[in-house]
């Protein structure tokens, strides 16, 4: 009776542990119906294994992609014509959803709308098979309500592998990485009640550039978690590089999330062998990067649409920037997408 008592004990105990165990994420991807072909189709669930990111069958990959502009200065391009353009035409990995938080008008002063934008990005990445990084986009912290945006969006959509979360934008100059690090550690909590497994993206100070002082004593005590890396070209040349290749022979793992060929302040001149310097680096240390911007600022060289380019994408030759046209090529020529 006791023999039998034990086994009715061991099968309860599996029967409850499968029973309550979290859905595969491929289902949710199923449920979805994503397009033959799409990344998120055939990379499905990321991890990160030391320094790299890897997908579903544990290859390394590469995300290439594109970040949409400022939602505070550019929500006309916040829709799903313009992520499906992204996808189809530039043939993006991934989209950065930089949603603005202290600027006006922005998360703080402009919840409604600017859940509304990031909404519909998401919802059409989603739709798409497209990756989307939810992009916390300002230099300070915010953190209570940073958390309590996070966790309500691992609620929302943790369940799904095309969801990555970038927690702060760029930590500027003022900030410490042990402040970067106390601020990480409370987001990363509030998005771990919800969702155990997406990536998590944490910015370092000095605009995403101090990547050594985070190779020297990074986070602790957590899986799939990446840092970021911002570079302009035209400013940020071999010696960011250096700190990167330094990272990275500490099994620190990178994601560009944001850069471009221009100077810091996003215009000035592109630099064309130091952006080629930087995609060379890239490559060949299987880093995945994201260019800026889907913006139509006037006489801004990251930009990568002329004023007046349409909202939902289609946008010809004629309608891009110099910089559009240059990393439009760069993407087609990176994918290996039908």
């Amino acid at each position: 009776m006791k023999k039998y008592s034990l086994y009715l004990h061991f099968f309860t105990f599996f029967l409850c542990a499968f029973a309550c165990a979290r859905p595969v994420r491929s289902d949710a991807a199923d449920t979805l119906h994503l397009p033959a072909e799409s990344s998120v189709q055939r990379y499905g669930a990321l991890h990160v294994s030391g320094r790299y990111l890897k997908d579903q069958h544990n290859n390394t990959i590469s995300l290439r992609g594109q970040s949409l502009g400022w939602s505070t200065w550019w929500p006309q391009y916040w829709n799903a014509g313009v992520v499906n353009w992204l996808t189809d035409d530039f043939k993006t990995d991934i989209v950065r959803a930089a949603m603005g938080i202290d600027a006006t008008p922005a998360y703080l002063n402009d919840r409604a709308r600017q859940l509304s934008l990031l909404k519909k990005v998401i919802d059409a990445a989603l739709a798409k098979g497209s990756y989307v990084i939810i992009d916390w986009h300002c230099e300070a912290f915010h953190q209570e309500e940073a958390v309590a945006f996070f966790k309500s969006m691992a609620q929302t959509y943790g369940h799904h592998p095309h969801i990555l979360y970038e927690i702060i934008n760029e930590p500027n100059k003022t900030q410490t990485w042990e402040q970067v690090k106390s601020y990480a550690t409370a987001v990363i909590a509030g998005i771990r009640a919800y969702d155990p497994d997406n990536i998590i993206i944490v910015g370092c100070p000095y605009w995403d550039q101090k990547i050594r002082e985070v190779a020297d004593a990074p986070l602790t005590g957590y899986s799939n978690i990446m840092y970021t890396v911002h570079f302009y070209a035209a400013s940020h040349g071999q010696w960011l590089r250096n700190d990167c290749a330094y990272a990275l022979s500490k099994n620190i793992p990178v994601f560009v999330t944001e850069c471009n060929g221009s100077e810091a302040s996003g215009s000035g001149h592109i630099d064309y062998p130091q952006w080629e310097a930087w995609f060379t680096f890239l490559e060949s240390n299987q880093v995945s990067w994201i260019n800026w911007s889907v913006s139509d600022k006037r006489n801004e060289l990251c930009s990568i649409l002329l004023p007046g380019a349409p909202a939902n994408g289609g946008w010809t030759a004629a309608q891009l920037t110099e910089s559009g046209k240059y990393i439009r090529a760069k993407l087609r020529g990176y994918s290996t997408r039908p």
